[in-house]
């Protein structure tokens, strides 16, 4: 087995050239920068490269080659998608549109599905958006007079469940979750579930637009009031029927979680380039 030797032996050399005693460039900016009266030493430190603590720009709009995984991110995708909405809202009730969102939302088997949202005067639209064929799949309307109930919070998770996430969310209510039928609640493909749960996407610090879109605070500021004044223009305003709004953890019942945590984990619920198949 070869060794690596000693480097004992070996002297620095010289590489000025015989009767080229003019100073080279680096050392005439040492001879400057040490001045008359300076001892060898500081010489010596002064030949070193300089090195500057780099500051740090506030940029949180970091690893761009991950958010141009999402289709949604793609050149014209999410404009297109609003238009489309735009558009069906115009033909079908004709209502005020204050506001749209790209949000995660979370199925009560925690499975994660990219949504865009729309808050009309009257309705909140939950629209599933295909962004590679730039169509709209399914379109969920609930009427905001029929919201009884908005609930923020950090997720919560029975004790024994084995697939749990970190982070805060958003759920609505339009019905008695103790009402639900166990068939429904235990279906994952269930479409009688009466709230929906949403968070963040995770395009948010892609660029402002994204931010300002898929921000939870912004849908949440605009959907409170507008729930406030349909319950206001509801022919059963005066009932006692009004929003509540609470702060408290949302608890998803899930135990094992290998369906969530094999979507989960391979983004399955959103419109994503997932890299060529084959060689």
């Amino acid at each position: 087995m070869s060794k690596i030797g000693s480097f004992e032996g070996f002297q620095p050399v010289s590489l000025k050239q015989e009767g080229d005693d003019q100073p080279s460039e680096t050392d005439q900016l040492s001879i400057e920068e040490r001045g008359p009266g300076k001892d060898p030493e500081s010489r010596l430190i002064s030949r070193h490269p300089s090195v500057t603590e780099s500051t740090l720009y506030p940029n949180p709009y970091h690893q761009p080659f991950i958010s141009r995984k999402y289709f949604v991110t793609r050149p014209g995708a999410i404009e297109t998608a609003i238009e489309d909405l735009k558009s069906h809202v115009a033909e079908t009730s004709g209502e005020n549109i204050q506001g749209f969102w790209l949000l995660t939302e979370i199925d009560h088997w925690n499975n994660e599905k990219e949504r865009i949202l729309l808050v009309t005067d009257k309705t909140l639209l939950i629209c599933k958006y295909d962004f590679i064929m730039l169509s709209c799949v399914q379109l969920q309307r609930i009427p905001l007079s029929a919201i009884n109930r908005i609930c923020l919070g950090k997720f919560a998770f029975p004790g024994l469940s084995l697939d749990k996430r970190q982070g805060e969310g958003l759920r609505i209510y339009w019905g008695i979750p103790e009402q639900q039928s166990l068939l429904s609640r235990w279906n994952p493909w269930s479409t009688e579930v009466p709230f929906a749960t949403f968070t963040e996407h995770p395009v948010k610090y892609t660029n402002e637009k994204f931010l300002k879109i898929c921000k939870l605070s912004e849908f949440t500021s605009k959907l409170v009031p507008a729930i406030q004044m349909a319950h206001k223009n509801s022919p059963e305003s005066g009932r006692g029927k009004e929003l509540m709004v609470l702060t408290k953890p949302i608890l998803i019942e899930t135990y094992t979680g290998l369906m969530s945590f094999i979507g989960n984990r391979n983004k399955l619920g959103y419109s994503l380039a997932r890299g060529s198949i084959g060689f």
